[in-house]
């Protein structure tokens, strides 16, 4: 396997906490301090335009399939659906109190769930952007979730280490179990486990349902900001100590991309990454404003 550096997107003028991948348009959103979404076209790797402006710091965005809305959770509570193509706000919606963090889309339902600062878990339908369920997952902040198909569970991560799993039918508790030291900041189902990474800079290899530990690895000196997964086993970690990583699924280290290494890579903490399979290009950012694009071949 190839990790190349196909490009580096320059314009923000603040840190960058999140990215998201249209595959199907050939486009890249970006977000963080800044006041706005910014639109990059993958056809050139340039600049396209200001999607829209916002009212806070964006810390986490989504693409929802087909319909083609981008969604984007905000620090003070709004959630924004936003149709590319107007681009033009489709539905302003907010969670009752602090920021969003997560957000994940529950396609066999059409559903929609953010989660954040308060650890209440919000699901809207995603055509209509009625409410239709609110359950609390966890007493303190969630800033990570992922969701998992074959067995239809949705994982969330908690700021004092604790790893939850609800199944996605009616959203019952089916296991919580201490994992982290510290705060979960990245979750993955790959293969038939689930991956955790944490600000005690550890990834956890968990078995599902029972969230059992199978296997540990200390993957980079500080938190594991994104654990991405990459098809054929294989996912890419990035952290705040500037580095990027690419594992198979028994913890054997496959690439390492840094600065350290002569590679043209971040140099400050790397906070965000998305991956298109189409074109295999890994997208990562963070605060040193500027977004890398990587081929893998």
């Amino acid at each position: 396997m190839e990790v190349n550096l196909r490009n580096t997107l320059v314009g923000h003028q603040n840190p960058i906490y999140t990215v998201a991948i249209d595959g199907e348009k050939q486009l890249l959103y970006s977000a963080g301090t800044d006041k706005g979404i910014v639109a990059w076209d993958l056809a050139t790797d340039s600049f396209k335009r200001i999607l829209c402006t916002v009212s806070s710091s964006v810390y986490c965005m989504l693409i929802i399939p087909v319909s083609g809305y981008l969604v984007a959770g905000l620090r003070n509570g709004e959630l924004l659906v936003i149709e590319q193509e107007g681009p033009t706000l489709k539905a302003k919606l907010n969670v009752e109190k602090g920021a969003i963090f997560a957000l994940q889309y529950l396609e066999a339902k059409n559903e929609l769930l953010a989660i954040g600062e308060e650890g209440k878990a919000y699901v809207w339908n995603a055509t209509t952007f009625d409410l239709l369920y609110q359950f609390q997952v966890s007493k303190t902040t969630v800033r990570s979730v992922s969701f998992h198909e074959a067995t239809n569970c949705i994982a969330f991560g908690d700021k004092e280490g604790y790893i939850a799993l609800h199944d996605a039918n009616d959203f019952h508790r089916v296991a919580r179990e201490k994992i982290h030291e510290s705060g979960v900041s990245s979750l993955a189902f790959i293969a038939n486990f689930l991956f955790s990474g944490g600000r005690d800079a550890k990834m956890y290899k968990l078995h599902i349902p029972t969230l059992e530990v199978l296997d540990t690895v200390v993957p980079h000196m500080f938190t594991v900001y994104g654990i991405q997964p990459l098809g054929n086993d294989l996912f890419s970690t990035v952290s705040r100590d500037k580095t990027i990583k690419i594992w198979n699924t028994d913890f054997k280290l496959q690439k390492n991309i840094s600065r350290d290494k002569g590679i043209d890579s971040h140099f400050l903490s790397i906070n965000t990454q998305d991956f298109d399979v189409q074109q295999g290009l890994i997208a990562t950012a963070g605060d040193d404003k500027v977004i890398k694009l990587w081929q893998l071949s």
